[in-house]
């Protein structure tokens, strides 16, 4: 519980945030999604980031994404969102 209070968890969610507005600025094309799916979208890439980076040794426990890393994972998130979401023509 000290973890999630003293900085880890809420130092990836304020990371993720920034990180979802960048990967929008970032990344091309029209994804219509709003400012909240936005923030969300940055949040999930910055756990997204923290979990892969965790299992491959690149972070320890209870620390949080790098910033570049966590809007890699909100780029990846919102390319995957915009294959699922893309009409067939």
């Amino acid at each position: 519980m000290e973890q999630i209070l003293g900085g880890g968890i809420l130092w990836t969610l304020l990371i993720g945030f920034i990180a979802g507005l960048l990967a929008r600025a970032i990344k091309p094309g029209n994804d219509k999604l709003g400012f909240l799916w936005t923030i969300v979208l940055g949040i999930a890439g910055a756990l997204l980031a923290r979990f892969i980076g965790a299992a491959l040794g690149w972070y320890a426990p209870g620390e949080p994404a790098g910033f570049i890393a966590a809007v890699v994972g909100a780029i990846v998130l919102l390319v995957i969102y915009g294959m699922a979401t893309k009409k067939k023509t």
